[in-house]
């Protein structure tokens, strides 16, 4: 998939879309009731991983990348969620790119503004 934009409202994706693969993003959305909730969010910090292995485990912390993972978050952090998948997101933001909380850039071109 490319050109993912996703809508969260409460925790839950209510508008998705995507340049490419769009009607497999809305598949796994709809997998069942709890696919479209958020399960986990990070940004990427480590800035000795500077190419993407294709190791989802390295490939999530890359400084100057996110990601998220749409539901099922793990149990051993208290989380509670209800859904078949854990799938993980990973976006490269290291340039042309920012993060916005309620409006506010608070991330840009991998690095944090605040």
């Amino acid at each position: 998939m490319e050109g993912i934009e996703l809508t969260f409202e409460a925790g839950k994706v209510v508008r998705a879309n995507a340049k490419r693969n769009e009607e497999f993003l809305l598949h796994m959305l709809d997998t069942d009731t709890g696919a479209r909730y958020l399960g986990e969010f990070a940004i990427g910090t480590n800035f000795e991983i500077n190419r993407f292995t294709r190791n989802i485990l390295f490939d999530e912390k890359i400084g100057g990348s996110f990601h998220l993972a749409l539901r099922a978050g793990y149990p051993e952090t208290g989380s509670q969620d209800k859904s078949i998948i854990h799938w993980n997101l990973i976006c490269d933001i290291r340039q042309d790119a920012e993060i916005k909380v309620d409006g506010d850039v608070v991330y840009r071109d991998g690095q944090f503004v605040i």
